[in-house]
């Protein structure tokens, strides 16, 4: 009989295919005839991280009989659609934990902006009138609820969920999660839209009067403004992958902009008429765009070519949202209509029909749409505060400079080779170099206390730093001298009138 002790015994053996599915290459040859580390206790520590590498990848390649590879999805019986599929009947057959996620909110104040956190668990709504209000939408628990006493046009989250922006009347303000104002941002005046970019740690903002700003949070410094010259920015949403602002303008154009340039990096021109509402997919390849004309139009930015579906609608649409597995939501008057888009054809999936008009699509069940395998550690919905804390401090590590935000998304990965050729020739710099020895034999004294190993170091030390200063000092006067000297071009000899020519020094 087989020994049991083995904790690993009669376990189902795993296919080659999926071990180098996660296998993260060929690890270090620790054999003595080949390795070139010679040290046994430094051989039986590598040994040891090797075997807990293979033991990853095997519990890895195992835990992928947990995930749910199909998402799932509405399937309509023999001569029905899912578009008949009413929100109402939806909730009756799912689970209490999905229901739960499905509510109503008939509110005054309207129409209301909404954002969601970016882990998708916490919900600011700011309506028309001035009223704000921010809640955690999975338990129903206000956070806090105020009223501005102005219009409003724009709310959004920043880095965590205790503040967040509102783009009032006038000027953007900052509030806790308590509804005590932080901050009021007057260089952003009278702006339209606001959009955070987490990875940057940047809020933007576009303006009534067409101005693009863009304000860093962590240190709360400004990293640029500049008016685009597209007028009234009332469609603008950013690029998740490359940080790119995509703005519409009223002549069907659409730009796409970084605070490093005035001009905008690319233009497409998506419709003859002016562009309505603007979406990117979460993985940054499609781009929506719909005009008052019925037409929506999904882009693959990529390739910045012509689109890839033409779709017309039966209303115009004045909001578009991409779901986290790529199904387009439409808001057109008090209907919202979901497509599922493919390859080949782009067909409606479910159509619920609301009370008032849509500005801003959410809390729709929607079989299907989201992640069923989410990063715990890109996006936590159930992370503890200090959990929220210790990835604030990661985020702000990790950081990455508003420089490098650009149209390609892999070139922050590639190495700038022109600054690494400075950085090489920095090294063979005068402060860089190398003095020449000195010859320094002390003269001995046979008084007692008056010499000793110890003087005789200090001595050559100030000894070397001199010679070291004194041999700078030449080579940069040697340096400096033949860039001083002018080529004097030979001047037009003007006679008695040479005196009123301007001198050159």
């Amino acid at each position: 009989m087989k020994s049991t002790k083995n904790r690993y015994y009669k376990r189902v053996p795993i296919k080659k295919e999926i071990l180098e599915k996660y296998n993260k290459g060929e690890g270090i040859d620790l054999k003595l005839g080949t390795t070139k580390i010679k040290n046994k206790i430094i051989r039986e520590k590598f040994k040891k991280k090797e075997r807990i590498f293979h033991n990853i990848v095997k519990d890895t390649a195992r835990t992928e009989l947990l995930l749910t590879e199909d998402y799932g999805c509405l399937e309509a019986d023999a001569g029905e659609v899912t578009v008949q599929y009413k929100q109402k009947q939806i909730t009756d057959n799912v689970d209490i934990t999905s229901a739960a996620k499905h509510f109503t909110l008939n509110l005054e104040f309207g129409p209301y902006y909404i954002k969601y956190t970016k882990n998708g668990r916490h919900l600011v709504l700011g309506g028309k009138k001035g009223h704000v209000a921010a809640l955690d939408w999975v338990t129903k628990k206000l956070a806090c609820e105020i009223n501005v006493m102005e219009s409003i046009h724009d709310v959004s989250w920043l880095h965590i969920e205790t503040m967040f922006a509102v783009a009032q009347k006038d000027w953007v303000y900052i509030y806790d999660n308590q509804g005590i104002e932080l901050h009021c941002l007057k260089k952003m005046n009278k702006v339209n839209k606001l959009e955070f970019l987490p990875y940057h740690f940047l809020l933007a903002s576009g303006s009534r009067e067409g101005y693009l700003a863009w304000l860093d949070v962590s240190v709360g410094k400004f990293v640029n403004a500049f008016h685009s010259r597209v007028g009234n920015i009332a469609v603008m949403t950013q690029n998740p992958t490359n940080a790119v602002l995509c703005v519409g303008d009223s002549k069907g154009v659409v730009s796409m902009w970084s605070p490093n340039s005035k001009n905008p990096l690319a233009k497409m021109l998506c419709h003859s008429q002016a562009i309505t509402a603007c979406a990117v997919h979460p993985y940054g390849t499609y781009m929506a765009t719909s005009c008052p004309n019925r037409f929506v139009k999904i882009w693959d930015i990529r390739q910045l070519a012509g689109p890839v579906h033409n779709y017309r609608v039966r209303a115009p649409v004045h909001h578009l949202s991409y779901s986290q597995c790529g199904q387009v939501a439409m808001a057109m008057g008090n209907v919202v209509e979901v497509y599922q888009s493919s390859t080949n054809e782009m067909k409606p999936y479910l159509r619920h029909r609301a009370d008032w008009t849509v500005t801003r699509v959410s809390s729709l069940l929607i079989p299907g749409s989201g992640e069923a395998n989410f990063d715990a550690l890109e996006s936590n919905p159930f992370q503890t505060k200090s959990q929220r804390r210790e990835a604030e401090i990661k985020a702000l590590l990790d950081k990455i400079q508003p420089e490098l935000i650009c149209l390609d998304p892999v070139a922050i990965t590639e190495v700038d080779v022109p600054t690494l050729k400075d950085k090489i020739k920095a090294k063979n710099n005068l402060l860089h170099l190398k003095p020449k020895d000195i010859d320094f034999k002390p003269r001995r004294t046979k008084a007692k206390g008056k010499g000793g190993t110890a003087k005789v170091i200090k001595t050559k030390k100030i000894l070397k730093g001199l010679n070291q200063r004194e041999t700078i000092n030449v080579l940069r006067h040697a340096n400096v001298r033949p860039d001083t000297k002018k080529i004097e071009e030979p001047q037009k000899d003007y006679g008695i009138l040479n005196r009123f020519l301007v001198k050159t020094r």
